[in-house]
Parts: structure tokens; sequence; C-alpha cells
């Protein structure tokens, strides 16, 4: 696999959907010292591993310019990274805390935040190219987790897989490139707090992943 170039980036204050662009005009008179723009990639394009989040939470990553930082979904996903090696430091939900990735990058399906946190289907069809971009710019990739169905379905319409898997909590799909698809129920305070995914769940779920890079990692010096 190999990926050419710099993956294609939403350009600050980007125009694409109008939606958006008046939610983030709101959220910028209300908080001007905010990011409240659209958040870009964390992590290095050569890591193997690449979450798929859904959108920035408003008082989360549109507000800290970090994937996952400054709301509760951040809390579990980080400290489950760190304790399987793929970030390494202390989650203090700011980016400022000093965590760092570590053969991982995290984008969003949609990457400005949408009102009440549901982008609509035009929305997520219009990010696609930059989540494309991203897949084509990662020449290690191994792995591919998708936080919920809305990021599962994102990661299939840039890959153009036919027929096309749906979604389901541990299911794998082996994507053109070679890469393995998983699906995890997100992150979310819902889900947690409702039971459906339990921090067991996902250190499963990210357990499978620490396995999956490392065989092929082995695999590779075997060959």
């Amino acid at each position: 696999m190999s990926g050419p170039g710099a993956p294609e980036l939403p350009p600050r204050d980007c125009p694409a959907c109008p939606r958006l662009v008046a939610y983030r005009r709101a959220n910028r008179q209300a908080h001007p010292d905010w990011w409240n723009d659209p958040v870009p990639p964390w992590g290095s394009p050569q890591a193997r591993l690449l979450i798929v989040g859904l959108a920035p939470g408003v008082r989360g990553a549109n507000r800290t310019g970090r994937p996952f930082t400054g709301d509760y979904a951040g809390t579990l996903l980080y400290e489950t990274l760190i304790r399987h090696g793929f970030a390494a430091g202390r989650f203090g939900g700011d980016p400022s805390d000093g965590l760092r990735l570590q053969d991982c990058r995290i984008v969003n399906a949609v990457r400005c935040a949408p009102p009440a946190n549901r982008p609509i289907a035009r929305e997520i069809r219009t990010c696609n190219r930059f989540l494309q971009s991203e897949l084509a710019c990662m020449p290690g990739l191994r792995a591919v987790l998708a936080l919920g169905a809305v990021a599962h379905h994102a990661v299939v319409a840039a890959c153009d897989l036919r027929p096309r898997p749906g979604f389901a909590h541990g299911a794998r799909t082996t994507l053109p490139n070679g890469a393995i698809l998983c699906g995890s129920y997100h992150v979310s305070r819902l889900n947690t707090n409702t039971g459906r995914l339990t921090a067991g769940m996902f250190d499963d779920i990210v357990t499978g992943l620490r396995r999956l890079v490392d065989a092929a990692e082995d695999a590779g010096v075997a060959g």
C-alpha cells in the first residue's frame, strides 16, 4: 500500500455545508475563544491504526480543536488507547495535556460540529472526500476502527465497498487496501451510561486491534 503526499483537509471556515456554517458562526458569536472550525486529524499519517469518529462535539473538539478532547467521549477512548500502547502520557481533556498518539491517527467522518451532534446525510457525503484522502495517504494502514454506524458507513462509502456491509459491534471487514475495518459502538456518554458499551467491551475491541496490528508487523518481518 502506498499513499501520495499529505491528505486533503477542509479549509478553515469551510463553506461546503450551509447548516454547519451557520452553526459554526453562531458558536463563534457565543464563544469567540473556541476553535469553531473544521477539526483536523490528530496523529501521524504513517500510523497503522486509524480511528474514525462521528463529528466534533460542540463543547468537545469544536471547543478545543483536538479530536475527542474536552467532553466525556474522550475519557474512555484515550484511557483505553494508553493502556494498549496506542497513546502515551496522561489524558487531561485539553490539547496542552501532553498526551501523544503512537501508531494511531484519529479523524471524524464529519469535520465540523453539527447541531445536536447529528450530521445529516448530505453533510456526511460532502465530507467523505476528506476521509477518502485520509485512507489513500496512510501507506502503513492495517486497521480502521469505526466508532458507531455513521463512521462505519462513511468508511465503507470512502472505499466504495460493494455490497456495503452493515454495522455491528465487533464486526470486521477487509477493505480494498487490505486493512481491516472493525466496528464499535461509539464511546459516547449515552452509550456508556446505558451499558450499550462498557469499558470491558471497548477494551476487548482495542485488544483485538492491538493483536491485529502487531500480527501484521510480525508477518512483515517474517516475510
